[in-house]
């Protein structure tokens, strides 16, 4: 399906579930598994292509192996490597994990809360392959990338920051960003917030990367758990949400209930928005770009692994400018 809908509704007119979040489930119809991709369609990827000026290709993947050893306790992939006797050079990969660098979170990956997925979808349900990446993975993701960097704004305004903190970006820091790259959101765009995070991590020492990895150890700057964010990401009808950190909230997560709802953004991403949420992507190179000739956006195309069932993929993402 795609709808490329302009007449979504607001955050606050969406009815709450049982969590206390306000959910679009049904908005693309009872049995949809693609969430807020269907904003993607032939009418945004021509405006998505408006984006490009010079034609240049930037990748937005870290390598397969960057977070090294794997950050949350991820296991190392092992590539194993067999020439064959006509001298062809085959490979396998064993225990990839393909949310260990660059990633896409697909809709089965957190719960609205517990038992409970995208749409209503129940566990079950899930493990049988409902809202899997395979939908995103069949349409492809193409559609306007919008760069909020949050660094250099952060710098630029003379606060103190630092991406290893549990620095929690505002409402308002993501409009100070935004108001800086000069750009006004339209819906389906594919909003990328430079942190500083995957550029500390390339900075450090072998035994610093170890101490890292261990979930225990993990802290992250990321957007706020409130309601307000929620709201704000809902109401600009962003189609996916990434950033070069582990989780593009702000890590250690906070506890998650019906009392206290926003503790764990992901849930009101992912579970009830269907919004896309990416992860550890190297932005880098496309922000210093963006900082010598002044363009926020660009074209973002992305081919999800086809992994039926699959929570996630690897990013395999490029942006066209």
């Amino acid at each position: 399906m795609s709808s490329e809908r302009p007449d979504l509704p607001d955050y606050d007119e969406l009815p709450k579930t049982d969590f206390g979040i306000g959910a679009s489930w049904g908005l693309f119809g009872p049995s949809d598994e693609d969430g807020l991709l269907n904003l993607h369609g032939p009418a945004t990827t021509l405006q998505a292509a408006q984006s490009i000026v010079s034609g240049e290709v930037i990748r937005l993947d870290a390598p397969l192996d960057f977070f090294d050893p794997p950050l949350y306790g991820r296991p190392r992939y092992t590539r194993h490597t067999v020439v064959t006797e006509n001298g062809s050079v085959d490979e396998s990969y064993s225990a990839l994990n393909p949310q260990s660098s660059s990633q896409w979170d697909a809709l089965s990956h957190v719960a609205a809360y517990p038992g409970v997925y995208y749409n209503g979808a129940t566990l079950d349900e899930v493990l049988e392959g409902r809202n899997s990446i395979a939908g995103w993975a069949r349409r492809g993701i193409v559609g306007r990338g919008v760069l909020l960097d949050l660094q250099r704004d952060a710098e630029l305004n003379g606060e103190p920051y630092d991406p290893a903190t549990p620095h929690a970006f505002s409402v308002a820091d993501l409009e100070s960003a935004r108001q800086r790259a000069g750009v006004e959101f339209i819906p389906g765009d594919i909003i990328l917030l430079r942190t500083g995070f995957a550029a500390w991590y390339a900075s450090l020492k072998p035994d610093e990367r170890q101490h890292v990895s261990d979930r225990a150890n993990m802290v992250a700057a990321g957007l706020e758990h409130t309601e307000e964010m929620a709201r704000y990401l809902w109401n600009i009808h962003c189609s996916a949400v990434v950033s070069d950190t582990p989780c593009v909230e702000v890590f250690p997560m906070g506890n998650s209930s019906p009392e206290s709802p926003f503790g764990i953004l992901h849930r009101a991403l992912l579970g009830h928005f269907g919004m896309a949420i990416g992860e550890l992507w190297w932005l880098e190179e496309l922000a210093a770009r963006s900082h010598d000739d002044g363009r926020a956006t660009c074209m973002l195309v992305s081919a999800p692994l086809y992994a039926p069932g699959g929570a996630g993929s690897t990013a395999n993402a490029l942006a066209i400018r």
